[in-house]
């Protein structure tokens, strides 16, 4: 199978050189997230909301693909906060508190004062073995 790169249609993605999610064979690498308003492309101020705003994109992203968030294996949260974690992990719950990827969660500096999470997964298409 070959290697697809997939494109939000955002042009920073021509500009700074990285995909949307890159597709290569059965997996899915889906790109750090940070969950600006898909709308007004303003960051929300709590951390919460970009969080909901990131997973959301990620799930199109996936879906576009051909895959779901059910196919996640790993995630990978970055937080500019430890404080951050109490809002976002009922958001995290809510979204794969039944899929329950391998999970990593850091404490960062984001490149943009703004961002206070950043999700990032990666997908292995199920496959019925029969």
């Amino acid at each position: 199978m070959t290697r697809r790169l997939i494109s939000s249609g955002s042009p920073f993605e021509a500009q700074v050189g990285y995909s949307r999610a890159v597709v290569d064979g059965d997996w899915a690498f889906v790109a750090g997230t940070t969950g600006y308003d898909p709308e007004t492309r303003v960051m929300p101020e709590n951390a919460a909301d970009p969080a909901r705003n990131a997973l959301a994109l990620i799930a199109r992203t996936l879906e576009g693909a051909g895959f779901a968030m059910a196919d996640v294996v790993r995630a990978t949260y970055y937080f500019t906060d430890a404080a951050y974690w109490d809002e976002v992990g009922p958001v995290l719950g809510e979204v794969f508190g039944t899929i329950r990827p391998a999970a990593t969660a850091l404490i960062v500096g984001l490149i943009k004062p703004e961002m206070k999470v950043e999700i990032e997964v990666t997908a292995l298409q199920q496959r019925d073995l029969v």
